[in-house]
Order: structure tokens, then sequence, then C-alpha cells
């Protein structure tokens, strides 16, 4: 039996579609980042910060990079087993997503990689059905 796979992903969200000869599954999988709060304009915070309490810029780019790792490796764990996979996004997502996917060693070849806008789920599945027929 042969999956083709299609993920549509970008920082925050990837869209997995999994296409087999008997079915067709489609997966969220979403980036846990750190959100951030907004504060009230007007208000001042309660703590004052000395210059040591900032961190490096180097230390923060780092701490990104693992975590977008983390959520690649979560995304390649559901395609490992596929013979080809199309990679859509926009933004530069999809090329390190491609990049994680080569040094992990997965078995499929990335059949194409496109730029795309937003699509919906059901847009990015009927995209890649047509891709795979």
């Amino acid at each position: 039996m042969t999956m083709n796979a299609g993920v549509w992903i970008d920082h925050h969200r990837a869209v997995v579609v999994l296409l087999t000869d008997e079915r067709e599954d489609l997966l969220q999988i979403r980036a846990d980042g750190n959100a951030t709060i907004a504060q009230a304009a007007g208000i001042a915070g309660k703590n004052s910060y000395t210059p040591n309490d900032f961190v490096a810029e180097d230390k923060r780019e780092r701490k990104v990079m693992i975590r977008l790792n983390k959520y690649y490796d979560e995304i390649i764990a559901c395609v490992r087993d596929a013979q080809a996979i199309l990679i859509l996004g926009p933004g530069e997502a999809n090329g390190e997503f491609r990049k994680r996917i080569v040094s992990q060693r997965v078995r499929g070849h990335i059949s194409e990689m496109k730029t795309v806008t937003r699509l919906t789920d059901e847009q990015i599945a009927e995209f890649v059905r047509q891709h795979f027929q």
C-alpha cells in the first residue's frame, strides 16, 4: 500500500494530509509556543528591570529553534512512512521543514515544495489530492 503526504506548514500550525489507496486522513498540529500578553496602554509594569534581567538575542533564537525543531519532528513522525511528500506554506517555515526532513533522513522523497498563501483545510486536502493523481 502506497502512502503519500501533503503538509501545509507555517510557524504556528501545520495541516498534514495522508493519502493511501483506501483512505485520506487530515491532521492538525499546532506549535506550542509561549504566548505573549500585551500590556494595556498607560499602565506601568509592577517590576523594575535591571540590565541583567534581559536575555541575549542569540540565546532567545536558540530557544526558538529548539522549539521549532520539536514541532518539525512531530510533523515528521506523521509523514515518516510516506513515499512522497508535498510541502506547502507561506514564508520560510516550509524551507526550514524541508531541511529538517533531509537532516532526519526520512524515507520518502520530497516531490515538490510550493509557496502558497493561507488555505482552508479542505483546500489543502484538495490541492494534495490533485497533486498525487
